[in-house]
């Protein structure tokens, strides 16, 4: 059985992958929000572990981005306590909640149950794909198709944007955090090249490109993607 370990805390992630492996669990692990979307996609890890605290990407933002695609059983390991972070997590899509510091029986036997509740041999989920109108966005090829027709030529850094919003259905995400995730930090204020690139995309992806119906702008704030259009 496949476990992603998401968390930023070295020791932490160590000793899990140390006591996991030496039980049989193959561990991949990630080391911020980012990440542990990207390794959902491409390990198709059996179960995850998850904490809400990691960077470029929190917990709640991770679960929001893997959920509209994937079922994989989410268990959350959280220093956080009070009862509203459980809540948080729970709704938006965790199945189960382990708060820090943990023992590590109660830890494995959660594991056991949520392995127990994945889905069996033969019933695995589709790849992880979300549809822009009639494009089918995979995120595992990393490309765009058209029914029937060749794949959509997108740019690096074309992809790079779109997957950032698909993967964040119908959540406002500022102008600030999309220059930080795709240009990096020292870029967070260059509104052209978003301006840009978003111009861009929706040449290539929107049926009708200056009346968007799915990369839509908020104003003075950033973009969200309206799957249902």
């Amino acid at each position: 059985m496949k476990v992603l370990i998401a968390d930023d805390d070295v020791q932490l992630v160590r000793a899990l992958a140390v006591t996991l492996g030496a039980r049989g669990y193959d561990v991949v692990t990630a080391r911020d929000g980012r990440a542990a979307i990207d390794a959902v996609i491409t390990e198709r890890p059996d179960i995850v572990l998850l904490d809400l605290g990691m960077p470029r990407l929190d917990g709640i933002g991770v679960l929001e981005g893997i959920r509209g695609w994937s079922q994989v059983p989410v268990l959350v390991l959280s220093g956080r306590t009070d009862s509203s972070d459980k809540v948080d997590a729970l709704d938006a899509g965790a199945d189960d909640y382990v708060t820090k510091p943990f023992q590590m029986d109660e830890l494995l036997a959660r594991l056991r149950a949520l392995g127990r509740r994945r889905a069996p041999a033969g019933g695995a989920e589709a790849a992880p794909t979300i549809r822009i109108g009639a494009l089918v966005v995979d995120l595992v090829a990393k490309q765009v198709t058209a029914p029937d027709g060749p794949a959509i030529r997108l740019t690096p850094t074309e992809w790079r944007l779109l997957e950032v919003l698909v993967t964040n259905p119908d959540r406002l995400l500022t102008r600030e955090m999309l220059l930080t995730e795709v240009w990096g930090p020292t870029h967070g204020t260059d509104s052209g090249y978003l301006r840009l690139y978003m111009a861009q995309l929706r040449r290539k992806l929107e049926p009708e490109p200056s009346h968007p119906r799915f990369l839509v702008t908020e104003a003075g704030m950033g973009y969200r993607f309206a799957p249902a259009g």
